[in-house]
């Protein structure tokens, strides 16, 4: 089911000061995707996602869900969140320690009245489908992270919502723990085939489960695309800059030429993937570390072939981190774990124009 945003805006004051919260957003979240609003710490993700369940009411604009108008400025509507037939999962899970792994599943259809034949039907139906059949009479608190995390998802599917919503809801599990939940999410969400929004600061997580992310800031939508087009092929600094690791470089555009933009940069001349930016624009050239290919010794000096030399190396496992000293400019790379390279060497790299992205300042 689509969900419409309209001029939504909510604001806080605090010690005299108005704080805006969320400024004027629009969006649009197709029906039956994975939508991810990704940004930092404050900015205004979790907002956006408690006004559209209805835990915030805001300031200004309208709110739709399907064909249905759930908040209104204008139109003086307010729907109340249990009448908006949405599921959410919160952070903290919220399972109520007093009840076992049934109860907790069964208490949005409980305080709906709805008859017990049918409550135990769509509990062990639900709880199959997140693998948890047979966990019942468990105290839902003993289970680990990862199962808590299955229950808190079968409580809020087991009402069969139009919606389900998530806010953050795997910060709490360890690093290996998270990316096993990750995947088994995105299996169940992929079968349910209803919308879901998702809530995350972590960059890995909206990449890995997302059809769609929207990038928020100081309260506004900068950017939306699919993971692809927003790791790729951003259009904002701030966007390139946030979604992954990136080398940031100043330039200024020289040309537009053989279907590339060339600039002039810390590191040479460089033909870029084509830009609709007039020439003697500034730019950032952007450049992710996986692209960049070191060879040791100097390059022939060609198209885009840049020289440089290794000024500090950390291995990481799968790889080392490399810095490259360019000039005034340091490039982050990532080198084979068994490259013959030590710090000081000489080295050099060609970079593809369709891996040399220029976006806004």
């Amino acid at each position: 089911m689509e969900i419409r945003i309209q001029g939504v805006s909510k604001y806080y004051f605090s010690e005299g000061k108005t704080i805006k919260a969320l400024d004027n957003v629009d969006l649009t979240i197709p029906a039956n995707q994975i939508f991810t609003l990704l940004g930092p710490s404050g900015c205004g993700k979790t907002t956006l996602l408690r006004c559209i369940v209805g835990l915030e009411t805001p300031d200004t604009g309208e709110i739709r869900i399907g064909d249905e108008v759930v908040w209104s400025k204008e139109k003086n509507i307010s729907i109340p969140p249990e009448k908006r037939g949405l599921g959410m999962v919160f952070q903290t899970y919220a399972i109520w320690p007093h009840m076992n792994v049934f109860d907790n599943v069964a208490y949005p259809l409980q305080v709906r009245n709805v008859p017990k034949d049918t409550i135990r039907q769509r509990v062990e139906k639900t709880l199959r489908f997140v693998q948890l059949e047979g966990f019942e009479k468990r105290p839902a608190t003993k289970l680990s992270g990862g199962q808590q995390q299955r229950v808190a998802l079968a409580r809020a599917l087991v009402a069969e919502p139009k919606v389900i919503l998530f806010d953050e809801p795997l910060s709490n599990l360890d690093a290996k723990l998270r990316e096993e939940t990750r995947k088994e999410l995105k299996i169940f969400l992929g079968k349910l085939k209803i919308t879901a929004v998702y809530v995350t600061h972590d960059r890995i997580e909206a990449l890995a489960l997302s059809d769609s992310i929207a990038i928020m800031r100081a309260g506004q939508i900068i950017e939306v695309g699919s993971p692809q087009k927003i790791y790729f092929d951003a259009d904002h600094q701030f966007v390139a800059d946030f979604i992954g690791r990136a080398n940031l470089v100043k330039a200024t555009v020289r040309a537009q030429e053989g279907g590339y933009t060339i600039v002039d940069s810390g590191l040479g001349t460089i033909a870029c993937q084509h830009r609709d930016i007039p020439v003697g624009s500034e730019a950032t050239l952007c450049i992710r570390p996986e692209f960049i290919r070191i060879i040791k010794g100097e390059g022939d000096g060609g198209k885009n072939v840049v020289n440089g030399h290794v000024e500090s190396l950390v291995f990481v496992g799968e790889a080392y981190e490399a810095d490259i000293r360019v000039g005034n400019e340091r490039l982050l790379a990532k080198i084979d774990p068994d490259a013959n390279l030590k710090e000081d060497d000489p080295v050099s790299f060609s970079l593809a124009p369709a891996h040399c992205l220029l976006v806004s300042i």
